[in-house]
């Protein structure tokens, strides 16, 4: 990680791929057996919480903060920040933007693309921008891990 960036809230077996890019470094709790894949940004202006086995794509960006859609009122500079939270063994696929205030239930997949604008319950999988539910886990997906092909 970064020279100078404090990462005070880790747990065990963390993994990281490089690039890995943090505001501060300091406002980010991962839990344990945390893995990310290439690229991954966190804008980390305020707390970013983020649970036990926790799965994360190439590219995703994390960002609790951003800034007044007036144009006068964003002259100045002024942002808003509110904590992002994931649950334990989310999975967040490739090229996907969290936003600010979102929190995202145990057990869920966010899929490739997405862009989570608002919360998403435990044991889903949704997609898309904006990000919508589109399913429940169940069953079928303890037999098939991918369309139609079987785990044997």
């Amino acid at each position: 990680m970064g020279k100078g960036m404090l990462y005070t809230d880790m747990g065990e077996s963390i993994w990281i791929e490089p690039p890995f890019h943090a505001a501060y470094g300091s406002n980010v709790h991962i839990g344990d057996f945390f893995y990310a894949n290439f690229n991954l940004v966190i804008v980390d202006d305020i707390d970013v919480y983020i649970g036990a086995h926790v799965m994360i794509a190439p590219n995703v960006t994390i960002t609790p903060t951003g800034h007044p859609v007036d144009a006068e009122t964003r002259r100045p500079g002024a942002q808003f920040s509110i904590p992002v939270r994931i649950g334990d063994d989310v999975w967040i696929g490739s090229n996907a933007v969290i936003l600010p205030g979102v929190s995202i239930g145990e057990g869920a997949v966010i899929g490739a693309g997405s862009v989570v604008t608002k919360d998403i319950p435990p044991g889903v999988v949704a997609v898309g921008n904006p990000c919508r539910v589109i399913r429940e886990i169940g069953a079928r997906d303890k037999e098939y891990y991918y369309r139609d092909r079987k785990i044997e």
